[in-house]
């Protein structure tokens, strides 16, 4: 594993001991090369990014330099490495807001974020570099994934902080419905696309086919910590200046590929990710970082 961990921590890694091998770097930084060429990989899931939406509207410049160049980076340590395999990790904020209900993957790309144009720029790099390098490249986008040790402050561990404390809850665009997929079953849905004969360059989405809104998570989870009732409050500062209304998943294609299907519904995830929080100390690593801790810029924190 390759890693800066600016946003992780090792200490979700504990569980795995041996099994694993550390190493810290950037993916834009030099070492990134001469890591990768002493471990030799046959396969490489490239996840490091500039993730979270709100964070680009102060460093634009950030996203497009980690997500871009660094993504262009790893294209070409795959490709001096002849690994057989390299998984991108896209988004399907590269959407934007649903035109067709389910989306697959010929729906129109229509980002609203800097950090989504960022991803789709990159989907486009791996895209192209399958072909003028032959790079053996996949793409998948997630939808909205969630789960124990998460390492931003998106909207379920967000709620699951704040219900945490008591039944009040302060959040921006309750209406924004999303497709949640429980991080074991996104895991395996990317072993599986390893595992596969997808033709590279190809795109694959991942997720559940149901949607969410914000407010209806809020009750679940309300619902599994004991809370009668919740209150919530909208802070007007937590909106985004343009906001993606809706994303619906069709899994069919990774479905026809691989047999893949999510298989953990959401109540049973959220169970899962409340009662990790509530065995390691009711808090995330994001919560030690105070740019995300203390976070102010527009968000609905999905």
């Amino acid at each position: 594993m390759y890693d800066n961990f600016i946003y992780g921590s090792q200490t979700n890694l504990r569980d795995l001991g041996s099994r694993i091998q550390i190493e810290m770097g950037d993916i834009l930084g030099w070492r990134l090369v001469d890591t990768l060429k002493r471990f030799q990989p046959d396969y490489v899931f490239h996840l490091a990014a500039e993730p979270y939406i709100p964070k680009c509207y102060e460093n634009p410049e950030k996203f497009l330099d980690v997500n871009i160049k660094g993504t262009l980076n790893v294209l070409m340590t795959c490709k001096l490495l002849n690994v057989q395999r390299m998984v991108h990790f896209s988004t399907s904020e590269v959407y934007g807001t649903a035109k067709s209900i389910p989306m697959d993957e010929s729906h129109p790309t229509l980002p609203l974020s800097t950090y989504a144009v960022s991803k789709l720029a990159s989907d486009r790099l791996c895209y192209v570099f399958s072909r003028e390098h032959n790079i053996p490249v996949t793409i998948v986008r997630p939808f909205n994934s969630y789960g124990p040790r998460e390492t931003q402050p998106y909207v379920i561990p967000e709620i699951i902080t704040q219900l945490a404390k008591g039944n009040k809850l302060s959040l921006g665009n309750v209406r924004a419905r999303r497709d949640f997929t429980y991080v074991q079953d996104l895991a395996q849905g990317a072993i599986a696309v390893m595992e596969s004969d997808i033709p590279s360059g190809e795109v694959i989405n991942i997720g559940s086919n149901k949607t969410y809104s914000v407010e209806e998570i809020a009750h679940t989870i309300g619902r599994v910590l004991g809370r009668q009732s919740i209150e919530i409050e909208i802070d007007k500062a937590k909106l985004r200046p343009m906001d993606v209304d809706t994303l619906q998943c069709d899994y069919s294609k990774i479905q026809k590929y691989t047999g893949w299907r999510p298989r953990i519904d959401l109540e049973d995830g959220l169970k899962r990710t409340v009662r990790w929080f509530l065995d390691n100390g009711k808090q995330w690593s994001w919560e030690a970082i105070p740019s995300l801790a203390n976070n102010n810029v527009p968000s609905i924190h999905i």
